[in-house]
């Protein structure tokens, strides 16, 4: 018996193995309280007509739909979960609003194969809705005289508590906002749009500025780093001021006037012009040297054919006899 139900557990385990094939890209997400989430699920073309599936949990038999879509990119818009079908695309886009704790677990994003014996295809992600604070980006830098404005998120739960901006280490640093969500001075300024965003302004940055803050919310509080950089020299300036007087007597270099243009030309003109005579001077010569010494060239030429003649009518004659065969 103990047999059997240790055989009957080890098929169980691999059950979900063999019914559910499925392409995974598990990841976590942290998302605020009274948040929204976005999530993505891309599908290879030939699904494109298939039905699409969000559900929470991570077995497909034991899932629970959120949306679905009957038709090729309906939507439910208003509600707390909505889906869109992007067949050109090929994705499959699904919101989430207003979360809360009670919402954090695993989602199945899905396509419905319609197959007992095929898995659907699907892909997974944790969802984790926490309260408190949080922020995009918590390094901050602006140069010296300048305004740089950070935003801090908090969870839903804090809309009408008051925000504080402190000097990190120094409480008595702080400020806070009021009734109607603001507060200002002379260097910061506290924007609360009692949504889930403070914006807060630090205006006119000094280098002592430089530091750790806290925007704080209740009992959390959320470290941000400001850097202070020397403002950036200007370009120096090269323009100078002539009097009409000078701009007439010396035109700015780069400029051609017209009394300029019409004296260079004629300049040109000449060098050019000497240029080509010379060239053509100096091959009339050479042709003309050519030619008045062709005669001296050919009389050379018949003296030393003639001494090749008479060499060769000099050079002994040469026989050889051959002796007959005897009869």
């Amino acid at each position: 018996m103990t047999k059997l139900f240790t055989l009957i557990l080890i098929l169980l385990a691999g059950l979900p193995d063999l019914q559910c094939h499925v392409t995974t890209a598990d990841h976590e997400m942290l998302v605020l309280e009274g948040q929204s989430v976005t999530f993505p699920c891309h599908y290879e073309p030939q699904y494109a007509s298939y039905v699409k599936y969000w559900c929470q949990g991570r077995m497909r038999e034991f899932c629970t739909s959120l949306a679905r879509t009957g038709d090729a990119g309906a939507a439910q818009p208003g509600e707390k979960v909505s889906a869109v079908d992007d067949q050109v695309q090929q994705v499959f886009t699904v919101t989430m609003n207003n979360l809360t704790e009670a919402d954090s677990g695993w989602y199945m994003c899905g396509v419905e194969i319609g197959s007992g014996w095929t898995a659907d295809v699907a892909s997974f992600v944790y969802i984790r809705v926490i309260h408190g604070l949080s922020t995009v980006n918590n390094q901050l830098r602006g140069e010296e005289g300048s305004s740089v404005t950070f935003e801090c998120l908090y969870s839903e739960r804090y809309r009408e508590t008051a925000k504080k901006w402190c000097r990190a280490g120094d409480w008595s640093s702080c400020v806070v906002t009021g009734s109607d969500g603001r507060y200002e001075d002379a260097s910061v300024a506290l924007s609360d749009d009692r949504i889930g965003s403070v914006a807060v302004t630090l205006k006119k940055l000094q280098t002592r500025d430089t530091g750790w803050y806290w925007c704080s919310v209740g009992e959390h509080k959320l470290s941000v780093h400001v850097q202070a950089t020397p403002p950036t020299a200007p370009a120096e300036s090269l323009t100078s001021t002539l009097t009409p007087d000078q701009a007439a007597a010396d035109p700015p270099p780069g400029l051609i006037t017209g009394q300029s243009g019409s004296s260079h030309i004629p300049e040109t003109l000449l060098v050019c012009s000497s240029l080509t005579f010379l060239a053509i001077t100096v091959v009339l010569a050479a042709k003309l040297w050519k030619m008045r010494n062709r005669p001296y060239l050919l009389v050379e030429q018949e003296a030393s054919l003639r001494e090749i003649h008479v060499e060769k009518s000099h050079m002994p004659l040469q026989m050889t006899f051959t002796k007959p065969y005897p009869d």
